[in-house]
Formats: structure tokens, C-alpha cells, sequence
């Protein structure tokens, strides 16, 4: 039986097998983990004499792998030096060593390319041992939470254990947390933190609790202390790592796929990856989405996986690089107000556009002889449209890794649509939802500077790909009586532009047929509002036609409206903003229901008179009221003195840590106050609100709903100051 999780020792390995009641461990002592350096043949002698002294490395040896997709490609291999080490925890000082000390001193930099230097530890043995780290069997699980302020207070006595509080003292808490460990005998143990770890097991251990212990054996270790990061622009904080025997951790304040996937997901993910499931758990989509990419490279073709990208972008003409970094095609709203709207889209564009077209960073723009693709062995091509780029035929590495992660979603798709048990239809769902984020990922990876096997050059191919079939699209809707009214990159937004255009179903199967991805009919709404940029509410309202729709003078992706179910669609406006207190998101959604009801800005601005008037009043929960934002600076590197550094003073005077990349909750008691008094953290428990300030905030959510109507701030005002009879539709939202 496979084992599921591992934990790494003095050199050893102690693998853990899941049994029909519990887990049991096996010692491994002969595993050597290893990394390769490549380099001028005299540099790697030179390497080999150093490293022979050095007391982490237990041997060297040359062998020939593939150093890259294009290598493979050509069935060429490559001359490398293999250093195996003693520690799994040794590979990446080695490879710091390697880069910064011998390097440094006796060549040129970059003379060195290292391979396979940062795997995660669980990840690497897998690899290295051909294992399959998939649970065998149902996994039992454990939850265990502590909000906030307890944890940094130590109060474990507030713990929840699988949802439910203990009533009594920390003693009393960990006790019973022991009973349940005993009884159920979990595999994963999802805590709410990760310091929970630490927290517990040194709680237990001064209060002298024999015996007690988180994982199937006494102890735990940490495996990562907390960092900060910036990806994509955005700073993030990762927190510490840790392992207890036996037992995977899911750490939910660290973990993407929980909270979109659940265990389901991540589990999934495990089978997929070969991630065991604690670092699947704390793997970012891109990190899941390497793994498999590292997997299927190095089992079917012997490629192994660069420590650094070293590949330049090729040389390209001005002309090639103009319509190369067009990126994605956009037909920007028709700002306004439209009735029988349908939603049209390419299912997963872009991962099948990379299969349909063999994208892949060795076949694009691939030296091979190609030929003109006839006799036996020759291989053709195909060019890139408005690129100078050719396609090689041969089988690309991007359209395996990616081709039966489409299969398994096209293959849950039916399955769900068979109306399944809800246990099973929930776990569909979740393995669903994970591949969807690991497809979506799967093209933006190929732009991305620090991809293990990106290359700009596909990440422009598969826009112009894309760009080719929008523009098909259009043309045959247009041709066939319908009007886009919205378009971005592989959704498009229609309505009929004649009074009987050609049947919607029709178009579409001839649009699938012509560009080769299924376009699918995605939803039908009663009506739809695009919504303007705010600072261009003014100047659309001149265009106003008497039926409320405006031209379109750059808007950004907000819209919302009335499915054809009856239900809404909410996008871009306040109440997606995670930032949004409750109270306006709730808010929002009545004005959209109003508007629903009257079709008249008027109506709208009444229920936010009703809102204001709840506000002003103090009848608003101020816990509704609570604002969520990222900190992306330390303290100390605020110079303005805003609503985010007034709650980080507070977290830091009631000794909680908030880094970059965590967010803070709080609740704006006054706005004109100075320094921490402007807010009060929502751990706090507010009493008290600025209503002037969160007016404010009521009336943008407004603007937003009656903006596509030519309805701007001022005008709303004026509305509520001009004494009008509310009508009685007000009151049912």
C-alpha cells in the first residue's frame, strides 16, 4: 500500500501507510536525494574535486538527462553532473553553494545551470521513488479552530473541535481533545492556523498532561518559518509551517484549494501532482500546476527541472513584437441597460486552444525539419496567425500535461449531469473546481518570468490564437442578426440585433465546428446592466438613448443582472469587493432588486434613503460594518496615515502580528479621529460607527446600480433631497 504522508530525519525516512483502522509507519535509510548541475565539461570536473570534501554530499557521479523540453524534443541529452547528498533538507544550500561560493570564485556567472535544487521534500522522494502518494482509502478529518484573538492570547480553552466548544478550562479542552484524537483517529487534522500546532502541544506539556500529543506519535516538528512574498504584483504572507507524526496538516489560513476544493480537491490534486497531500494542501495553483509539469518531464521524458529560467525570449522583429503584445481581445460594453441578453463561451479557451494547437514551449517556433508533413516520419507544422511563429506537429509536453485534466472535468461534467447522490455530487463538484483553477492558471503560467517551463512565446501564440477566434465568432453572430454587447476573451455577452436572428443554438455549433473548442451557451438573462468607469459616469450620460443605454467609453468589467432563473449576477461592483462592509454588499443587492421591480432610478434612490435613514440612526450592527484589507507594507513603511495603519496600531497594542500580505478587520468609528482612534478592530466588538463615513459608502454602492441609466452622484442626491412620496415598493425589498 502507498504511503501518504512523510516525514524526513537524520537522513531517514519514515513513510507513512494508511491501514483499514489507522496508519502505520515504515523507516527508510537508503534514500539519497540528489541534484544536477550542468556546465563546460572542465567546469564540472572542477566541481566534482569540490564537492568531494564537502561533509553534506555523499556522492557524485556524470550521467546524460535532458536539460530542457527543446533537448527532448530533438532526442539529444545532455552531460551532468549528479551530486547526491545526505539530508533531503541539504539540496537547496547545496545549490546556494554551488551558485554562490564555487561559482563565485573560480568561474563565470552563470557557467553552472542547476536541476531539481528546490523540490519540496515530499514531493521530491515521490518522485524519486516512483510513488504515488494517493490516500488508498476515505480519509478521516478533524477540525480544530481558534479564532484570533485567543490564539494570541494562548487561550486554548475557546478551541472548537469539529465545530463544537468545550465548556471549561484549557485542561479540561486538551483532555478532551485527546479523547477525540483516540476515537477517531484522524488522518488530516484541518486547523484554522497553523500555530495551533505549536500551541497546543506546549499548553499540554506545561500543564502536565501525560501522554498527549497531535499526531499518532509524541512530537512536532517545524518545517518553514513564516515569510513574506510578493507574486503577480501583490505582496502575500505565508505562516509557519509544521508536522506531527502520522497525521497531514491542512493549515485553512494557508490553503487556496480547502477553501475553493475542500479535502476533495486537494485530494484530487494529490493524484494528479504527486504532491503528498500536506504540500498539496499549501501548494499555490502555480505550485500544483509545476509539480505535474516536473512529474510528467521527468517520468516520459527524462527532462529535469531547472532551478532558475535561463531562457531568453527569442529575437523578434518590431512588427512580429507589435501584434505579439496585443494580448487578449476585449469588445468593451455597451455601457447601459439591455434586455434578453445571452452569455456565450469557449469552454476552457485557452487549455484547449494549447491541445488543439500543440502550444508548448519546444514545438513553438521548433528547428526541427519539418518538411511538408508527408512520408512516413516527417512531421508538419503550422503558423501562428499574425505571428512569423511556426508550430512543430510533433507531440508537445504542454498538451499532455493538460489534455487529461480536460478529459477528467468534460468526464465530472457528465457525471454531474446524471443528478448523482449529493455525497458524490459534492465531491465532483470539489475536483471539479480544482481543475478548473489549475486550467485557468495554465496560460498566464506560460507569461510568467519564473516559470520551470514557461516561454513567452507560447503565452503570445495562444493570445493570437485566441484573438482569431473572437473575431470569428463575431463576424458569424453579427452575420446571423446578433449584437455583442460585451466581449472578453473567451465569453461574449449577445443580444438580437434584428427582430428574428437566426436560432442562437445554430450559430453556435457552427462557430465550434469553425475554430475547433466547443463554444457553449452559458446563460440567458432578462436583462443585463454594463457598468460605466465612475469617473466616466458624466460624460456617458450626454449619449443617453430614451431607452437608458449609453455608449461605451472604456468601462470596466462591472456588470449585473436578472438570469433568465430568476436569480442575479453580480460582477466587479461592490458587493465582489471583499473589501465591502456586509451591511453595503446587502444594500447593493436591494437597489439591484428595486431597479428589478420599477426599472426606474428613483425607486432605487428610496430604498437608499431607507438604508441611509437605518444607518443614521444607529440600527445598523456594527459588526456589518467591518471593512477587510490586505496589508501590503510593514507598519513602519506607511507614510499616510489611513484606516489600515490606524487598525494595524491596534493589532500591535493588543500583541497580535499582522505582516504583509495578511489582512486586518475593522470598523471606522471615526473618521476625523487621529492615529488608532479612527477605527476599532472587529475582534474588538464595536459598539459604535462613523454613519457619515459608511454614507458615503452607500451612495457609491448606489451610483454603481443607476450609473448605467445616466444617473451620477449629484443626481442621486438631488433625489433624496426633493421631498418626493416614497412609494410603497420601497418596503419589500
Amino acid at each position: 500500500m502507498s504511503p501518504y504522508a512523510f516525514e524526513f530525519e537524520d537522513g531517514l525516512v519514515r513513510e507513512w501507510s494508511l491501514t483499514d483502522e489507522s496508519a502505520e509507519p515504515t523507516t527508510v535509510a537508503d534514500y539519497a536525494p540528489s541534484l544536477f548541475v550542468a556546465g563546460p565539461d572542465d567546469a564540472l570536473a572542477d566541481l566534482r574535486e569540490r564537492l568531494e570534501t564537502d561533509p553534506k554530499v555523499t556522492a557524485t557521479r556524470l550521467e546524460r538527462w535532458a536539460t530542457s523540453l527543446h533537448e527532448a524534443h530533438a532526442g539529444e541529452r545532455s552531460r551532468v553532473l549528479r551530486v547526491d547528498l545526505e539530508r533531503v533538507g541539504e539540496c537547496r544550500s547545496l545549490a546556494r553553494d554551488v551558485r554562490g561560493v564555487h561559482e563565485r570564485e573560480s568561474h563565470a556567472p552563470g557557467t553552472f545551470r542547476l536541476f531539481d535544487a528546490d523540490l519540496a521534500p515530499g514531493f521530491r522522494y515521490c518522485l524519486d521513488r516512483g510513488i504515488d502518494p494517493t490516500p488508498a482509502r476515505e480519509l478521516r478529518t478533524l477540525r480544530l479552530e481558534l479564532d484570533e484573538a485567543a490564539l494570541a492570547d494562548g487561550d486554548v480553552a475557546a478551541l472548537s473541535i469539529a465545530g463544537e466548544s468545550v465548556d471549561g478550562d484549557a485542561a479540561r479542552t486538551l483532555r478532551t481533545l485527546r479523547r477525540r484524537l483516540e476515537r477517531r483517529d484522524p488522518d488530516v487534522l484541518a486547523v484554522s492556523h497553523a500555530a495551533l500546532v505549536p500551541l497546543l502541544e506546549r499548553r499540554a506539556a506545561a500543564l502536565g498532561l501525560a501522554d498527549w500529543h497531535l499526531g499518532r506519535r509524541p512530537g512536532w516538528t517545524q518545517l518553514a518559518s513564516e515569510n513574506t512574498y510578493a507574486s503577480d504584483g501583490r505582496v502575500g504572507h505565508s505562516p509557519a509551517r509544521y508536522r506531527v507524526p502520522g497525521r497531514a496538516i491542512v493549515d485553512a489560513s494557508n490553503s487556496f484549494l480547502w477553501h475553493q476544493s475542500g479535502l476533495a480537491g486537494i485530494r484530487y490534486m494529490v493524484e494528479r501532482t504527486g504532491r503528498p497531500l500536506q504540500e498539496a494542501a499549501w501548494g499555490s495553483i502555480g505550485t500544483l500546476l509545476t509539480s505535474r509539469q516536473v512529474r510528467l518531464a521527468r517520468r516520459e521524458r527524462g527532462v529535469l527541472a531547472p532551478w532558475n529560467k535561463w531562457e531568453p525570449e527569442r529575437f523578434t522583429d518590431v512588427e512580429t513584437l507589435h501584434a505579439a503584445d496585443r494580448g487578449g481581445f476585449t469588445f468593451a460594453p455597451v455601457v447601459g441597460f439591455h434586455a434578453d441578453v445571452h452569455e456565450i463561451d469557449f469552454a476552457s479557451l485557452y487549455p484547449r486552444l494549447i491541445c488543439e494547437r500543440n502550444v508548448s514551449p519546444e514545438t513553438v517556433g521548433c528547428d526541427c525539419d519539418s518538411g511538408d508533413g508527408t512520408g512516413e516520419d516527417a512531421v508538419g507544422s503550422r503558423r501562428v496567425p499574425e505571428l512569423e511563429y511556426e508550430i512543430c506537429d510533433a507531440d508537445g509536453f504542454l498538451p499532455a500535461v493538460l489534455e487529461p485534466l480536460i478529459a477528467d472535468r468534460a468526464a465530472i461534467k457528465r457525471r454531474l449531469e446524471a443528478d448523482p447522490p449529493e455525497p458524490a455530487a459534492a465531491r465532483l463538484r470539489a475536483e471539479s473546481g480544482a481543475i478548473k483553477w489549475v486550467l485557468v492558471s495554465s496560460f498566464g503560467y506560460q507569461g510568467y518570468r519564473n516559470a520551470t517551463f514557461g516561454r513567452i512565446e507560447c503565452h503570445e501564440a495562444i493570445n493570437a490564437y485566441a484573438r482569431e477566434i473572437a473575431l470569428t465568432a463575431k463576424r458569424r453572430l453579427e452575420d446571423a442578426g446578433w449584437r455583442i454587447v460585451h466581449g472578453i476573451v473567451d465569453s461574449l455577452w449577445v443580444t438580437p440585433r434584428v427582430d428574428e436572428p437566426e436560432p442562437l443554438a445554430d450559430v453556435i455549433g457552427e462557430v465550434s465546428e469553425a475554430v475547433g473548442v466547443p463554444l457553449e451557451h452559458d446563460g440567458s438573462y432578462e436583462w443585463v446592466c454594463f457598468v460605466p468607469l465612475r469617473d466616466a459616469v458624466g460624460s456617458a450620460v450626454a449619449d443617453t438613448n430614451p431607452a437608458g443605454a449609453t455608449a461605451s467609453a472604456g468601462a470596466l468589467t462591472k456588470y449585473f443582472g436578472k438570469r433568465a432563473d430568476g436569480g442575479y449576477t453580480f460582477r466587479g461592483i461592490e458587493l465582489r469587493q471583499r473589501q465591502t462592509p456586509a451591511f453595503v454588499a446587502d444594500s447593493q443587492r436591494a437597489f439591484v432588486e428595486a431597479l428589478d421591480r420599477e426599472r426606474d432610478p428613483e425607486a432605487v434612490c428610496d430604498v437608499l434613503g431607507r438604508r441611509l435613514t437605518d444607518l443614521r440612526s444607529g440600527a445598523v450592527e456594527p459588526t456589518a460594518l467591518a471593512i477587510t484589507k490586505r496589508v501590503s507594507k510593514p507598519l513602519g513603511a506607511y507614510y499616510q496615515r489611513t484606516h489600515t495603519t490606524a487598525a494595524l496600531r491596534r493589532y500591535e497594542r493588543r500583541g497580535i502580528d499582522r505582516h504583509p500580505g495578511q489582512s486586518v478587520e475593522y470598523v471606522v468609528v471615526d473618521d476625523d479621529a487621529r492615529g488608532p482612534e479612527r477605527v476599532r478592530l472587529l475582534l474588538e466588538e464595536p459598539r459604535g460607527y462613523d454613519a457619515d463615513y459608511y454614507a458615503t459608502l452607500l451612495v457609491r454602492a448606489c451610483e454603481s446600480v443607476v450609473s448605467p441609466l445616466g444617473w451620477d452622484r449629484a443626481r442621486i442626491r438631488r433625489s433624496l433631497r426633493d421631498g418626493r412620496t416614497v412609494r410603497l415598493s420601497t418596503f419589500t425589498d
